[in-house]
């Protein structure tokens, strides 16, 4: 037996529908049918995946988070700024520049729950528009397993990687 993809991820709000309308106008989600299990709930599509909201008595994490690809970095960055949802707590800034040069931006939802942006290729960004955004290495010094990671497994040295893995496996 092995995992072969998610399927959905729950998490808790304070206040469901101040919830449902981040992930709505922030993230571009759309609200979908949702079962009733007897107290407050709600879908959402994420691409092929789910994302379950629930108004429950729960513990927020400070570090625990998910991470989710966007079609368009600048209008989730944008639409994170206005509401003033980027965080800093988590992990020392809210835009970091990884060494492969993936980009990630911390959010946190109405509920405190940590969001992480992820996108491929900073070189398509407009970095004038992303003040916050700071390499990573100006945080934490990179060494070598970490000149070799990606948030991207089918960039081509990960593919690499995982085939001599299979091989040796």
């Amino acid at each position: 037996m092995k995992v072969i993809g998610f399927n959905h991820l729950s998490i808790g709000a304070r206040d469901l529908n101040e919830s449902a309308r981040f992930y709505q106008t922030v993230l571009g989600m759309e609200l979908i049918p949702t079962y009733n299990f007897g107290f407050k709930t709600k879908y959402l599509r994420c691409g092929d995946l789910q994302l379950h909201l629930f108004e429950l008595e729960d513990h927020v994490p400070v570090y625990q988070h998910f991470a989710l690809d966007v079609d368009d970095f600048h209008a989730a960055y944008d639409a994170a700024k206005a509401i003033g949802a980027l965080d800093v707590t988590a992990f020392r800034n809210s835009v970091n520049e990884l060494p492969d040069g993936c980009v990630q931006m911390y959010l946190r939802d109405p509920a405190g729950n940590l969001v992480e942006i992820d996108w491929p290729d900073v070189s398509t960004l407009d970095r004038s528009r992303i003040p916050e955004m700071k390499l990573l290495s100006e945080f934490a010094t990179p060494d070598e397993e970490g000149l070799k990671a990606s948030l991207y497994l089918d960039r081509p040295h990960m593919k690499k990687s995982i085939a001599n893995k299979a091989a040796v496996g």
